[in-house]
């Protein structure tokens, strides 16, 4: 089967945007493709460098969410990026060979060096989309899932590629882009819901907590009363009732614009289907968090599978570069 690649920082718990953006579709596509999934823990290190301790816990619990969510061992390799220390050689070797000023036009280069205003940005920051062009290029990935605001970091990748190729031969073929259109998951502020915006409703919060947390979401400022007609549209309750409760997502739409529905019961409304869509994930997560032998069995068998593939490709690059003994050997030779 054609082969893909994706991976996941474990900067915090994963909440409902992961789920809805990334997780659900990699349960699908194991079925269908060769599926590789890293937990990115040094890219994690853009972010989190002044706590790597939180880097391993936040590891481990995204590994659980990811097979709670559904993905198989046994069809996907799932893996911690640093138990691959090929990716680190040849983000190394790739970043010998690409210009400073195609990493500084990412847009998210951009974004991130504006939000940082108490330091410098680090090299690792700049250089984020070499390592995942490293991550990717290692398998010689087919394609890619990606969103279109990550379709930038793919093309760059491919531009190495063609950088590659043209200098040292034809090692990688360019990987294209796998567009998945998923629903934007709003936050409890009405940003679109993420970790730094701390406007998340977790995979592993119980039900008492995403009760307390949908009664304190942003809603309709113009419908003060219940008989008030709302705005459903712009309201952030009505988008998570377009994802979790879409069977009712119509009569919610004509009664909160009618009057006839008020806030409070529509976040009631609201949290119970986020728990009974969650319920099966959850059941499945305290499973596996009872059983930790079982998450690092995972994780080492993946690395053991990933490793393989990846020193597969590295024996190519390294050829290429004329970094083998048999390149050496030709040296004394001639």
């Amino acid at each position: 089967m054609p082969r893909i690649v994706s991976g996941m920082q474990p900067t915090g718990m994963l909440h409902l945007g992961n789920l809805e953006g990334a997780l659900r579709n990699w349960v699908r596509l194991q079925y269908e493709y060769e599926v590789y999934v890293f937990v990115a823990d040094w890219h994690a290190l853009t972010t989190l460098y002044l706590h790597p301790h939180e880097i391993a816990r936040y590891t481990y619990e995204a590994v659980v969410d990811l097979i709670a969510a559904g993905m198989d061992p046994d069809r996907a390799v799932i893996f911690r990026q640093t138990d691959v220390k090929q990716h680190a050689e040849l983000h190394l070797l790739l970043s010998m060979i690409t210009p400073i000023s195609w990493l500084e036009r990412v847009p998210t280069y951009k974004e991130k060096r504006e939000q940082i205003t108490s330091e410098p940005p680090s090299y690792g920051l700049l250089g984020y989309p070499v390592l995942q062009a490293a991550d990717i290029l290692a398998y010689k990935a087919n394609a890619v899932p990606v969103g279109r605001d990550q379709l930038p970091h793919l093309e760059l990748t491919r531009e190495i590629v063609r950088r590659f190729n043209n200098l040292y031969g034809r090692v990688f073929a360019e990987p294209e882009a796998l567009l998945t259109e998923s629903p934007v998951v709003v936050g409890l502020d009405g940003r679109k819901m993420s970790k730094s915006y701390n406007n998340t409703i977790l995979l592993s919060d119980p039900p008492e907590v995403i009760r307390a947390k949908v009664r304190s979401m942003f809603t309709d400022p113009m419908k003060i009363y219940r008989t008030d007609p709302g705005h459903p549209e712009s309201c952030p309750v009505y988008q998570l009732h377009l994802i979790y409760n879409k069977e009712e997502s119509a009569r919610v739409l004509s009664e909160c614009s009618l009057g006839h529905l008020g806030c409070v019961q529509d976040k009631q409304d609201l949290a119970e289907s986020i728990i009974r869509a969650l319920s099966p994930i959850q059941n499945l997560r305290r499973q596996l968090e009872g059983n930790p032998q079982y998450i690092k069995r995972v994780l080492s068998d993946g690395a053991a599978r990933a490793r393989q593939a990846a020193e597969a490709t590295m024996q190519e690059v390294r050829s290429a570069l004329g970094f083998t003994e048999m390149s050496l050997s030709l040296v004394r030779e001639g």
